[in-house]
């Protein structure tokens, strides 16, 4: 049983009408987007979304726990590890 032959590709067109390559006198004064549109660009910089930054950066850290300490802090549901680390710095005597 022979598959059925699929028709050959059709090169890409060289030119998008929407979208025509720019001359070399466009391109020649072409400025940066920044310079053109500063208030936009700045903007667009601007961390806009996300968490908002916290007074006392936090640190990643690994270390190894005992399993019924985790699951203590863990059944008393979300925030669990912002309860931890108050446990942590009270027991450190930094509250």
């Amino acid at each position: 049983m022979t598959r059925p032959r699929k028709p050959p590709l059709r090169p890409a067109p060289s030119l998008d009408t929407d979208a025509p390559e720019a001359s070399e006198t466009e391109l020649a004064a072409a400025r940066p987007f920044a310079e053109v549109f500063p208030d936009l660009a700045a903007a667009m910089r601007k961390n806009l979304g996300g968490r908002p930054k916290a007074d006392t950066v936090k640190l990643p850290v690994s270390l190894r726990l005992d399993a019924d300490v985790v699951d203590h802090f863990r059944q008393s549901g979300a925030g669990w590890q912002s309860r931890m680390n108050a446990a942590l710095r009270k027991a450190a005597g930094l509250d």
